[in-house]
């Protein structure tokens, strides 16, 4: 029978599903359980936070497939896997919805004060509270900019359409009208100088490691709403804290970093207009239910079958 290694948590249902199939056992890297299947070891199913690289294939001489239970690969070296003869397959789609409420959430947290009243207040009180929670603007106010169109860039452009919000957005493919959801492609320059919100969903290629610069946050509003809720390496980290310490009208709110976690130097710690969260974009049981069925694809290849989503050559949004 086949072995399966299971890295990092996945959900009950596929799990038990998987084990049906094969022998799996939950074991992270460096553990003794791991340590001592290695050899025998036939597919290998992580998440965000094990690094499956040459020097870790090198100890899984029997490993058919590497199967990632989200989208993102940029912990997994997919050419290194692919020149062993080894799969490598992921659940691209399976989190997008979760993302795209995410964003709304934060932007919702960002333009709309609110507080919940755990105690009666005099007519006085209750009308000061109501004064300060008046929000400066409404989100169809805002010009909202998607950097970065694939599935979750577009779930976010079809909310926004619901709020009548003008939206603009740039990628580097060309996306067919039909698509865009009343979205207006323009160039980064004018993505950049016109959005009162910048929302992040650019994929994790190497080439976009740093991609929101000195210069990207030097052309955006001062008083801008800044999420990235893609991938941590997007954003140069030295450069938002300079950005936002110099802005302090302009809101940063960063579900995603590099590292993860970060240590207590990390440079945007302790800023008062950047808000950090701990990667929970797609913390839903729906979603997580949704990754985890990635072991269908497991099965797939271990039974000599062609896998339904392969991972590309190319990063993915």
């Amino acid at each position: 029978m086949s072995i399966a290694i299971v890295t990092e948590a996945l959900s009950d249902e596929p799990l038990a599903w998987l084990g049906q199939r094969c022998s799996v056992v939950k074991a992270p890297v460096g553990s003794r359980e791991f340590d001592d299947l290695a050899s025998e070891c036939n597919a290998l199913i992580v998440r965000t936070y094990t690094t499956v690289d040459a020097m870790l294939l090198d100890r899984l001489p029997n490993l058919k497939v590497v199967a990632r239970a989200g989208v993102a690969l940029d912990n997994i070296d997919v050419k290194a896997c692919r020149d062993r003869g080894v799969e490598v397959v992921h659940a691209p789609g399976a989190n997008s919805t979760a993302v795209a409420e995410y964003v709304f959430a934060l932007l919702f947290d960002a333009l709309r004060p609110r507080v919940f009243l755990d105690r009666s207040l005099d007519q006085t009180q209750w009308e000061q509270t109501r004064g300060e929670l008046i929000a400066r603007r409404q989100l169809r106010e805002c010009v909202l900019g998607i950097w970065g169109f694939g599935r979750i860039g577009k779930l976010v452009a079809r909310a926004a359409r619901a709020f009548d919000v003008e939206t603009i957005y740039h990628d580097v493919v060309d996306v067919d009208e039909d698509h865009r959801h009343g979205a207006t492609p323009v160039t980064r320059e004018v993505l950049l100088k016109q959005s009162d919100i910048v929302t992040v969903h650019v994929d994790d290629r190497p080439t976009n490691r740093g991609l929101v610069d000195v210069d990207a946050f030097g052309r955006m509003k001062s008083d801008v709403v800044f999420l990235n809720c893609a991938r941590g390496l997007i954003v140069d980290p030295v450069a938002c804290a300079e950005f936002f310490v110099a802005h302090p009208s302009a809101l940063a709110m960063l579900d995603v970093h590099d590292p993860e976690p970060f240590g207590p130097t990390h440079p945007l710690l302790d800023i008062q207009n950047v808000h950090l969260a701990p990667h929970i974009a797609a913390a839903t049981e729906f979603a997580k239910t949704n990754m985890s069925w990635v072991v269908r694809d497991v099965d797939r290849v271990l039974r000599g079958d062609p896998p339904e989503h392969p991972a590309p050559t190319t990063a993915i949004a």
